[in-house]
């Protein structure tokens, strides 16, 4: 997720930096915009070795001029959190006043809102501060507050700004249980859609084969996810062991040849395709009907390639067709990537790490970037049931009208 965190002129900033620790720590991405008296508590440098972005605070950027748009921030972010947030700034909330870059963020975002108040028990009890509450509760902005004392005033702890710790588990369950509401309403309802995994086979001659490393979990997940949101899900799988998603009609294939046949056959009555699947580029040309015996002569194979699915399924895509294809590089991968969208007429294509621990062939976790004409969205290391809705959503918006 990306998180946008801004941060007021409070004595409880200094809070912040266990928030941003974990958010990281939770896989999400952290931009900082802080309002000019956050600065008198907490230092920029402070919030960009946290986060590993540079802090934003006004309209304009000290160092060479550019502008940091507040428009592009609502549009990046799947959530705005402002901890700590003084009665100043919930006021200028409440009225709409635009007058730091923190404010005309918020006036810009698209995404959910959550608040979280801090000052002292006056300033908070006070009318003023009450009304500003009501109407931003009113606006949909989420109040994370200290739970009740046992005053009868019910204002026991109120004012303080309620530990990192609460907040982050407000604002993830928050977002949770938003992104389940959102697959019930079934973002790919009525949605055919079609997803190869695992890798091939080749074989070699009759009891050997070239073949890759790929476990099929990225595929499995991918396909569970269209499943979860609506879509009718035909998933083609190389030889894996894993089971069959909920909701999933399932083909196994070996080779790259059956998966190129099931996939071209199945694809035009698709709304949309992913192909993630590791296809092997070459097959064996003349493979062995019988084992091979082992000799002291070296062995010589002649390789020939296999058919492109991806390059296929592009040349038969029609305009309410979408096709998302994967990438695994190892060196300038953003530009091969683009180049293999572009060739194969992909809707968009996400780039698979190789060189970042915990990404890649047999484990849970992925990191990718997703790559089309218009973006690239990189993001952290995450389960690959995260990545997954991550790409989905992306798939999503392609079907939006």
């Amino acid at each position: 997720m990306h998180i946008v965190l801004g941060i007021t002129g409070s004595i409880a900033a200094y809070k912040a930096c266990t928030l941003i620790r974990l958010f990281m720590k939770g896989g999400h991405e952290v931009q900082t915009v802080v309002t000019p008296s956050a600065r008198e508590f907490i230092t920029p440098v402070t919030l960009s070795t946290l986060t590993r972005k540079p802090v934003i605070t006004e309209f304009f950027s000290s160092r060479d001029g550019s502008w940091n748009s507040h428009v592009a921030l609502g549009l990046w972010a799947d959530a705005m959190v402002v901890a700590p947030a003084t009665a100043s700034t919930l006021a200028k909330m409440a009225a709409g006043v635009a007058d730091n870059m923190l404010l005309t963020t918020y006036l810009s975002m698209r995404a959910p809102v959550f608040v979280a108040p801090a000052m002292d028990l006056d300033m908070y009890s006070h009318a003023a501060t009450q009304r500003s509450l009501q109407t931003l509760r009113g606006d949909g902005v989420t109040i994370i507050e200290p739970a009740r004392g046992e005053l009868a005033s019910g204002l026991e702890g109120k004012g303080r700004m309620e530990a990192p710790e609460r907040i982050y588990e407000e604002v993830c369950r928050a977002l949770s249980e938003r992104a389940e509401q959102a697959c019930r309403r079934g973002g790919l309802r009525g949605k055919h859609i079609l997803v190869t995994a695992g890798p091939t086979y080749e074989p070699l001659d009759a009891v050997r084969f070239l073949g890759n490393w790929s476990s099929g979990k990225m595929g499995f997940a991918l396909a569970a996810e269209c499943a979860k949101r609506g879509a009718e899900v035909t998933l083609v799988s190389g030889p894996v062991s894993l089971p069959t998603p909920e909701g999933v009609s399932r083909r196994d294939v070996t080779t790259s040849a059956e998966m190129y046949e099931a996939a071209v056959a199945t694809f035009p009555s698709c709304d949309g395709a992913i192909l993630c699947a590791a296809v092997a580029d070459y097959t064996v040309e003349n493979p062995s009907p019988a084992k091979l015996k082992r000799t002291a002569a070296p062995l010589t194979l002649r390789l020939t390639p296999t058919r492109d699915i991806a390059a296929a399924l592009g040349r038969m895509k029609t305009a309410k067709q979408r096709l998302v294809g994967f990438a695994l590089e190892t060196d300038d991968g953003i530009r091969h990537a683009e180049e293999k969208r572009q060739k194969k007429n992909l809707d968009f294509i996400v780039l698979n790490s190789l060189s970042d621990p915990g990404a890649g062939f047999g484990v849970d976790t992925n990191k990718v970037s997703i790559i089309s004409a218009s973006a690239t969205k990189t993001f952290p290391l995450k389960d690959k049931r995260a990545v997954a809705k991550d790409i989905i959503d992306e798939l999503c918006t392609r079907f939006e009208p």
